[in-house]
């Protein structure tokens, strides 16, 4: 009897799989360390030339004084608004109810921290004015996600950010952003990573999203913040003895991807345009703002799943490896990269051209 394969077995066997750069495996690492000499000294706990080196790059692309690299983003942020709590004497941080740390890190910030979670706005759009106007005045730090990354990568205007970070100015409370998705965001505002952060007093980046590093992040900000976040890093059992392999490779893809992130916004355009002509799909937003978006579809997951594992396998085409519910309906995000441009665009569209047809079908 044969077995049936699950849509990411499937997605993974394609010839030309539609989302990211490419497998990730220990190739990349190799990748990365092919080239260097091998007298390259490591780094010792957060110490040394070439922990050093990056996180100062970092801070001047970030447009912050100082800058601290972390083995992830649950770690760095949740040490942000921590300390940020601890300096205003207030347990309350407010964010997005579909905030990273809200739904996937277990209460972390809750049972680590004791903090205090304010949710703003309702979850199925982004933060405004108004929103953080009505907040209490007690509330230490506001974390913004620039882009909303579960509903779709949506992104506020540009005005509207100014006009939240001259409010909470006035009022005391701190702006974190949420930056993992941040390169990738540049294009469609028009600015460059300084400016944007401008706006806030501390800044989490991603090594492992938009850049397709291993792991990684920085947590940016002033100097006394930085040095106290090297302590909570510490107490947070984050200060490897060597954190380099992370870091080098961070560096590589950070050079390599940064000048890309124009081309992968322009990519998620033209692809979100064929998505919305196919009949009973829709993206979210219509219109992407990042590289990123959100497919729905008007059918139930698992035969939505059927639908693309015949679509991949008759055209070698791979649109996603997993999908989701939604309701009645189900969805799944698009993150483009490396993989898109190697894609022959006659192909593609006879995968939109089969996935009409399959979805007419059922």
């Amino acid at each position: 009897m044969e077995l049936v394969k699950t849509l990411l077995e499937v997605f993974n066997e394609v010839k030309y799989p539609v989302v990211g750069h490419g497998k990730r495996n220990v190739q990349v690492l190799k990748d990365t360390f092919d080239h260097l000499s091998g007298d390259i000294d490591s780094d010792i706990y957060g110490t040394g030339k070439v922990i050093e080196d990056f996180q100062a790059k970092i801070a001047a692309y970030l447009g912050k004084p100082s800058a601290v690299f972390f083995p992830s983003g649950t770690m760095a942020q949740q040490i942000a608004l921590r300390q940020w709590c601890d300096e205003k004497g207030s347990r309350k941080v407010a964010y997005h109810p579909l905030c990273h740390l809200e739904i996937h890190e277990q209460d972390g910030l809750r049972e680590l921290h004791h903090l205090e979670p304010v949710l703003l706005a309702d979850k199925d759009r982004l933060i405004t004015l108004e929103d953080v106007r009505q907040m209490d005045d007690d509330v230490a730090c506001l974390l913004l996600e620039l882009p909303q990354r579960e509903i779709g990568g949506q992104l506020p205007a540009f005005e509207e950010l100014e006009a939240i970070a001259a409010y909470c100015r006035d009022k005391g409370i701190k702006l974190h952003l949420d930056g993992a998705r941040l390169y990738e965001i540049l294009p469609y505002y028009g600015k460059s990573a300084a400016e944007v952060c401008s706006l806030f007093d501390s800044v989490y980046v991603s090594f492992y999203k938009g850049i397709g590093g291993i792991a990684g992040a920085i947590l940016a900000g002033e100097e006394a913040f930085t040095k106290q976040s090297k302590i909570w890093k510490r107490r947070h059992g984050g200060d490897l003895i060597s954190l380099y392999p992370y870091i080098i490779n961070a560096d590589q893809a950070f050079d390599e991807r940064l000048s890309k992130m124009e081309h992968y916004y322009e990519a998620a355009v033209e692809l979100a345009e064929m998505y919305n002509n196919c009949g009973g799909l829709t993206t979210r937003p219509v219109v992407p703002v990042s590289n990123m978006f959100h497919v729905h579809a008007d059918m139930p997951k698992e035969t939505f799943e059927k639908v693309l594992i015949d679509v991949y396998e008759e055209t070698g085409i791979g649109l996603t490896g997993n999908v989701r519910e939604a309701g009645q309906g189900s969805y799944y995000e698009v993150s483009l990269g490396d993989r898109y441009e190697g894609i022959p665009k006659d192909l593609l569209k006879q995968a939109f051209v089969r996935l009409q047809a399959k979805m007419n079908d059922k």
